[in-house]
């Protein structure tokens, strides 16, 4: 799945060819795309309005509309957006469009955004305020406003282990599998221990570690590991950075033992049991 790395990558790349682009239709070959409005009502709603902006909350795309509302799309497990022009040859797994007036530079180039999703668990949503949808998210991670002591609040009083918690959208939006893995390890820290016991320098660590990893997967334009790859077709680079995840069996960068997969909360996880250890008094 586009995690936070991802989704920011594809904002970045899209933002530029998208801003101030008008929208002429959508016409999808898989309707269940579109969650709301119904799909009539949000063909007749979008055509003709502006794209004023591009924006990314957690793992949502947010396109800012000139005259109603704001389209989000969620990538979810295999979503990819990408502007091409009308008469490029059609992906067999890219479902949904929305064409575009030509750019005024090149009136005689017609483009389109296209919604390629292979396992078809995106969804598109037309809302007045993106709070409709984005509002249940916990705080952005990133964000210069969200600090050390923001995290030790959010552990305060929860007890759960570390992986769900970071993967807990509500709680701090954007991480997901393969950040909440690589995060864990530079923290220290083994996937299944409680956060009830986690010390204060250890949040610390925790917090340092997922900016880290994720202002790292931002520069690396995310990770190509399953399906995910840049707007432009391209591969991204992260996934030639990554210390644990998918590396079971492999030598620990660290100390050199074999890196560990389980499973917890129904995910793979991947760690090494040398470098985050859990605490005996931990069942």
């Amino acid at each position: 799945m586009p995690e936070l790395p991802e989704v920011e990558t594809t904002v970045r790349v899209l933002r530029p060819t998208l801003t101030g682009r008008e929208i002429t239709g959508l016409h999808t070959e898989w309707p269940p795309h579109v969650a709301t409005p119904p799909l009539p009502e949000m063909v007749v709603r979008i055509k003709g309005q502006t794209i004023t902006s591009l924006d990314r909350r957690g793992k949502y795309i947010l396109l800012h509309l000139s005259g109603e509302g704001t389209l989000i799309v969620h990538l979810r497990m295999s979503g990819h957006l990408a502007v091409v022009a009308t008469d490029h040859p059609r992906h067999k797994h890219e479902h949904t469009i929305l064409t575009l007036a030509p750019r005024p530079e090149t009136p005689h180039i017609q483009e389109e955004l296209r919604f390629r999703d292979q396992r078809k668990f995106g969804r598109l949503y037309l809302v007045q305020d993106p709070v409709e949808i984005v509002g249940k998210l916990g705080p952005e991670p990133l964000d210069e406003n969200f600090s050390a002591a923001d995290l030790q609040r959010l552990v305060a009083g929860r007890k759960r282990q570390l992986k769900p918690f970071l993967l807990d959208q509500s709680i701090v939006a954007g991480i997901g599998n393969i950040y909440a893995d690589e995060a864990l390890f530079y923290a220290g820290l083994h996937p299944l221990r409680q956060t009830d016991t986690l010390t204060e320098e250890e949040v610390n660590r925790l917090y340092t570690a997922l900016r880290q990893v994720l202002l790292m997967g931002i520069e690396r334009e995310g990770a190509s590991i399953d399906l995910y790859v840049k707007p432009d077709g391209s591969r991204g680079d992260m996934q030639n950075a990554v210390v644990v995840f998918r590396r079971q069996g492999l030598p620990c960068f660290q100390c050199g033992r074999s890196i560990v997969k389980i499973r917890v909360g129904g995910r793979g996880t991947h760690y090494c049991a040398h470098c985050q250890p859990l605490p005996e008094d931990q069942p």
